[in-house]
Order: structure tokens, then sequence, then C-alpha cells
């Protein structure tokens, strides 16, 4: 006999589930964003020398490795401002279907903003500053939805697109505003968009579980009661082991 299990959906909704996931991805947030306002901290202090050392030189192969440092230092404290509320939010939103992901979501787009803006951006400008990661955030959460056939995702996504959906002229070349790097900024969202796909939700779907346990079922039954037939014969050489098989429930 099949037995139905609680569905997927049933326990996203759970509150005591929901506000774990939501205090998790809050704290995590906080600890972003409290770790980049001590680096802005110790940058100021040092004249911002940690952001011309430490940004991407765009087509400098010795500098290269600063795509990975870029992202956590700010000119000013303005500019750490500005970056602080999307990059909480979109954080927060991102964060909450799992820390893991989270991280590994943050390292891809650390990556593929950086490397953009050390490829397109002008020679002899450094760069540095978290929205490009806002961006690979941002894309992420507008797309993950979809990706996971999530309907509580989904709506979350078309309500942040269609709220957010000016920044995306901050990704294209020609358009972005005058200092700001495009190619962070495109490389960030390309990033979120293809992190959504990599860091999907792989389990089952609920409906192919059921499938499986409606399909699994009648032919457990069938093998059991055929089991059961070739037991009560005891003419059968082998009725005896068939008995034992179907005492253990085989």
């Amino acid at each position: 006999m099949a037995t139905e299990q609680p569905s997927s959906t049933a326990s996203t909704l759970d509150p005591v589930r929901m506000i774990a996931d939501a205090r998790r991805a809050l704290f995590t947030m906080v600890g972003v964003l409290a770790a980049l306002w001590l680096i802005q901290l110790v940058n100021w202090m040092d004249d911002y020398d940690l952001g011309r050392n430490f940004g991407v030189r765009p087509q400098e192969l010795d500098r290269l490795p600063n795509i990975v440092t870029a992202p956590f230092l700010h000119w000013n404290w303005a500019h750490l401002e500005a970056n602080s509320g999307p990059l909480f939010v979109f954080g927060f939103l991102a964060a909450y279907r799992g820390v893991k992901k989270f991280l590994g979501l943050t390292l891809l787009v650390v990556l593929t903003s950086e490397l953009t803006a050390w490829v397109f951006d002008p020679p002899n400008t450094i760069g540095a500053g978290a929205s490009g990661v806002v961006f690979g955030y941002f894309g992420y959460v507008v797309l993950r939805g979809i990706i996971d056939r999530n309907l509580v995702d989904t709506l979350i996504g078309v309500v942040l697109g269609a709220s957010f959906a000016y920044m995306v002229t901050g990704a294209v070349p020609g358009v972005a505003p005058h200092g700001i790097s495009w190619a962070a900024h495109l490389g960030g969202l390309v990033g979120g968009l293809a992190g959504a796909w990599i860091f999907r939700n792989r389990a089952p779907r609920p409906a192919a579980r059921a499938a499986g346990r409606t399909q699994a079922g009648p032919a457990a039954e069938s093998k059991k009661s055929s089991t059961k037939a070739a037991g009560t014969d005891p003419t059968s050489p082998n009725a005896a082991l068939l008995k034992e098989l179907d005492d253990l429930g085989l």
C-alpha cells in the first residue's frame, strides 16, 4: 500500500522553517555588512590605499587576483552607503533559500563581475565596490523562482524585477552614468542569472515523487502477492525460503 508524504510545498510554507530560514539569512547579511563597514573604516584610516592597492586594474595581468578583493572596497562612505541598502535586501532574499547556496552564488558573481570589469573597463583606472555583486543577487532572485518552479519565489522575483527594472540600465554600455562600471554590473547580472540555474533546487518535485510511488506501489503489491501464493504451495521446493522472505516483509 502506498502512503502519501507531505509535499515540499507544504514544508516550504511551514512557519517555523520560514522563520528559521529568515533568521539565518538576516544574520548572514548583518555579518556581511558589518564586515564591509569595518573594511571601509580601515580603508578610510589608510587614506584609501586599500582601494588603490587591491582594486581592479583593467588589463593588468599582475593585478588580476584583485578581482576577489575589489567588491569589498569602496572609495568613500557615500559609495558604501549607496550599496549597503540594495546589497542587504537582495542579499537577504538570495540567502533565504540556503546559506551554502548563497556563499557559492557570492563567489560566482564576484568572479563574473570583476573579471568582466578587468577585461572591458578602460585602462589606467581602478575599480572597486559591491555594486556588481548587487546586480548578481538581483538577477539570481528574479530568475530563481521560475527555474525552481516555486510560486512564492516567482512572485518575489516578479515584484523585484518590476520594482528595480531601472537598475538594468546601469549594465548597458553608453547608458551607465560616467564613472560607473557597466561591465562590472553586466558581469554580475549574468553571473546571478547563471547562478539561478547552477544552484537550482535539485530535489524531486512532489508530483514526480507521487508518480513514482504510484507506479512502485502496484508492482510491490503484485510481487508480495505472488510470493505469498508461491509460499502457500507445500510441495514447492522453495516454499520454506519464500515463507521466510514473506515473514521478513520482502
